[in-house]
Formats: C-alpha cells, structure tokens, sequence
C-alpha cells in the first residue's frame, strides 16, 4: 500500500509486535503513523510539565516583536513530537535510546500545523552479547506543505527477537562531529530584544568560550509528570510505562523518558541563559544513566564555540550536562580516563541563538 514501510513484521497478529534488531535494514524507509496537528494547548502542556520560561516561547507579542511569526512550539517540543512518531516503527523494543547527531530545526512551528514523520535506516551493528544490536536512523519532520521542519540522525539499541538469528553485516554511519555555524537557519533576525522582559542582560558579547555557568535551579520528577509528557509526544516505549512489564527489567521499574531529562535541563538552564531559548542545532546528545521518578535534576552548561549570524544575532555552541541528586555547581562531567562520573545524566551539544549587543 502507497506510504507503507519497508520494515518486515513478524507474525500474523493484527497487533504491531515493534520491530526487533533483526528487522531492520540499511537503506530501509519508514513512514510513521498518525500525523500530529499541534495546538495552543499543547503548548501550555509542554510549559507546565517542564517549567519552561524563555521569553519567544511564553509571550506572543514577545515573538512577534523578535521575528518569529508568533507564539510557536519550543524547537525542542517539535523534536519530541517527530520522536514520538518514530517510536512504534523503531525503539518499541528498545533496550536504551543511545544518542543523537546531525539534529537541524529549520523553520518554525506554529499552532495549526500538522507534523509527519519517515525515517531512513542507516547503519545496524550487532553487540557483542548476540541478544541486542544498535540501529541508527535519520528521522525527518515535516508539515502540512511538505516543508522540512527539523532532521536528526538517532541511534538506539534493540532486542533481537531470536538470539540465534544470524547478525548482519555491520554498516556504521560517519557522522559529523557538529552542525558547521554557517550551516545554521530558521533563526529570528533578534533586531528587537526587550532585555527587561526576557528575564536577562547577558547577551552574545557576553559569553566567553570555556565558561561554565551553574543553573542553579532544581526539579524532582515524579511518575505522573514523565508520563503525561511521554504521551504529549505520543511515544509508546513499553519501558516508559508498563510498569508490570518493568518488574523484570534489569532496573525493575520504569524509565523515564530522555527526552523529559533534555527539557527539563533546558528550561533550568533558563536560569543563566535566558536569551539563549531558540535551539538552531543538535550537534550531540548521549544518554549516560537512567532517570527514576522521584529523582532530582540539576544542569549546568560550558561554552563550546560561539559564531556570528547577522548583525543582530549570534550563536552559541554549549555543553549542557544534566546531573542528579547533587549540585549542579560541581560540575560533574568526565574523570581523567574519559568516564562520566557517577550521577551524570545527560551529555547534550547544541546551537542556539542569542541576541547581539547594539
């Protein structure tokens, strides 16, 4: 049928099993299901859940006044929702979602739009255990015109249905280390920037290469929280939500979602970066331990790279690591040997855009 994937199924059950590692093949093309139109309140939603404060997502008039055509959808709630697309088709059987690259947000998205998503398989590699294999795609988001809203490469470790199956021939994709500054678009010209109601002084002049800037701030996460937004996003990981299935999961309860981790560490980073909030790029992104409800999450961010985008707006490249259940002004990163430390969460790379001095 015209729009069906190419992935193979198993079984005859009317019921979608997920795809296991062995399904998959290089060069494969998906077409996800149910188109997601976003509304004004899914915006509301997405704020509540995770406390976001930046200014262009907050305000109409605030957006307006900057560029943007109006009050939209974080490019990060965006990214979320194609995610969740991709879900059924690719990670259902999922061990861990591993990391993310090569993430681009090319335009605004706005209330009325509707959001597809299809995803290419790049790469496959069998582990070494012979029980689960990692599978890397590259998802692409667009609207209702059929223009490109954002693009990510992702890759993630399955479970094989049958252990004795043979592996396949490992194909890994070379990926860019980070999105080239002048590879950068969709971002607002910032000539107006009313400072007083963005919540900060500090703009692009105002950062230096290595700084690292504590944000301070805390959030607990609780079960109905992750939940409510793992389903905004309608992502039906079975590790997310069945708790019965859990139990006999090598942590014996769920998990929460990484993509809840990566904004709810954004939104904390408010608190140091408040005129940084629209995210251009995704250079890099790793998971490094599981979230738990009850858990606390702090955040902390270094500059990486800083480039000029217009007379009126800069970029910066910043490291933002999400730590647990300790101060985010420790910095925990990385030990001499290259480890990430004990309570390290998350390892995001990104671009963002930030006003210039004028």
């Amino acid at each position: 049928m015209a729009g069906a994937a190419t992935i193979r199924k198993s079984g005859t059950s009317k019921s979608n099993p997920g795809n296991f590692f062995e399904d998959f093949k290089p060069g494969d093309t998906l077409v996800h299901a149910t188109p997601q139109t976003v509304t004004e309140g899914d915006l509301a939603l997405y704020r509540a859940l995770n406390g976001s404060r930046f200014a262009q997502y907050s305000c109409a008039e605030f957006a307006r006044s900057v560029g943007l055509p109006g009050l939209g959808a974080d490019p990060l709630h965006a990214f979320h929702i194609v995610f969740g697309k991709s879900v059924p088709d690719i990670s259902l059987n999922a061990v861990a979602n591993l990391g993310y690259a090569d993430g681009r947000f090319l335009r605004p998205v706005m209330p009325g739009d509707t959001l597809r998503a299809t995803s290419e398989v790049i790469g496959v590699k069998e582990n070494s255990n012979g029980k689960t294999g990692v599978v890397w795609v590259r998802t692409n988001g667009r609207n209702q015109y059929g223009e490109d809203v954002l693009s990510y490469v992702r890759w993630v470790m399955v479970n094989k249905r049958d252990e004795a199956s043979p592996a396949p021939a490992p194909v890994v994709p070379d990926l860019p280390a980070t999105v080239e500054a002048k590879d950068l678009s969709g971002f607002p010209q910032m000539k107006r920037w009313n400072i007083a109601e963005s919540g900060s002084p500090h703009v692009y002049e105002d950062y230096e290469i290595g700084e690292k800037i504590n944000h301070a701030d805390g959030m607990t996460i609780q079960e109905a929280e992750h939940q409510i937004a793992t389903r905004l996003y309608q992502n039906t990981a079975k590790v997310h939500f069945d708790f019965h299935g859990q139990k006999e999961s090598r942590f014996g309860k769920r998990l929460i979602y990484g993509g809840v981790v990566i904004s709810i560490a954004r939104s904390l980073s408010f608190n140091g970066l408040a005129n940084a909030g629209q995210m251009l790029a995704i250079n890099a992104g790793t998971h490094v331990s599981p979230l738990f409800a009850w858990d606390t999450i702090y955040a902390w961010s270094e500059v990486l790279d800083k480039a000029e985008l217009s007379e009126t707006c800069g970029a910066l490249r910043m490291r933002l690591v999400a730590v647990k259940d300790q101060p985010p002004g420790d910095f925990a990163y990385k030990s001499a040997d290259g480890k990430y430390a004990d309570g390290v969460l998350l390892d995001f790379d990104y671009w963002a855009a930030i006003p210039r001095s004028r």
